[in-house]
């Protein structure tokens, strides 16, 4: 079973890179960040004909989640985190895809920081831990799959002092991050790759993708009940680098 993440950075102009995609690389499950579209703006019919079942939430200009499921339509299980009724941004979702819980999760950026941006975030991650929790003591299944805006260590970021301000690096990011993991939970990519960047983003400004000056910030996180099961895991690099392409690269992972 192949679950990717993806940040697609808005599903419709990208539409083309990612229905090729699908057709090259055929993952079961398919975790999608910043759809920049409206629920009623999401390209469903195109999805459908390219083989794949759908559940997702927009949001206009910004945000938006979704998860595809190949020849099987996900059971929608949440369209939001928990513990912020005011909480109206379209960054978490959640579904059962063949006996397994899938998030498809958009963590705030945090910046700039210090200010609310970043307190937001760091917020986020706390109502996130709780919600997780309960999968962890239940033993249930479930890949974390997203976006988490954050490079966990300095093997997750090309070698710089330029993003030391930004969100993404701070130490209580990292902290955050690391008190997720605490739970419990398995980081495939890092577990498979010890010493490997294995960059998902590349900013589209100063040649960074030309430079290989990437970041890894999606990530798929497993439960305890699911660790034992990961064979490979990888990123779908080639993607970056195609015209019209998201700043970002699927991130992959097969379970047994």
């Amino acid at each position: 079973m192949k679950i990717a993440t993806f940040n697609i950075n808005n599903v419709n102009r990208r539409l083309p890179n990612l229905l090729r995609w699908l057709r090259a690389s055929k993952p079961d499950v398919v975790c999608l960040q910043e759809l920049k579209s409206t629920d009623a703006e999401f390209p469903v019919a195109a999805i459908d004909k390219a083989g794949y079942g759908a559940v997702w939430r927009g949001q206009k200009t910004w945000n938006g989640v979704a998860i595809l499921a190949r020849n099987a339509e996900p059971v929608l299980t949440r369209t939001a985190l928990p513990g912020d009724a005011d909480d109206r941004e379209a960054r978490y979702i959640e579904a059962a895809v063949r006996g397994i819980i899938v998030t498809s999760l958009y963590l705030p950026n945090g910046n700039p920081q210090p200010g609310p941006k970043f307190d937001y975030k760091l917020d986020w991650f706390k109502r996130l831990r709780v919600h997780t929790a309960k999968f962890i003591k239940q033993d249930i299944p479930v890949v974390l799959a997203g976006d988490y805006n954050v490079a966990p260590t300095e093997l997750d970021i090309y070698p710089t002092k330029s993003w030391d301000k930004d969100a993404l690096i701070q130490p209580k990011s990292r902290a955050a991050f690391k008190a997720q993991m605490a739970q419990g939970w398995t980081d495939s990519i890092r577990t498979l790759h010890p010493s490997e960047s294995m960059y998902t983003f590349w900013d589209y400004k100063r040649n960074r993708w030309q430079r290989d000056a990437g970041l890894r910030l999606d990530h798929l996180l497993l439960s305890p009940a699911l660790a034992p099961r990961l064979t490979k895991a990888g990123v779908d690099r080639k993607l970056r680098g195609e015209e019209g392409a998201s700043d970002h690269a699927p991130a992959w992972i097969v379970l047994k």
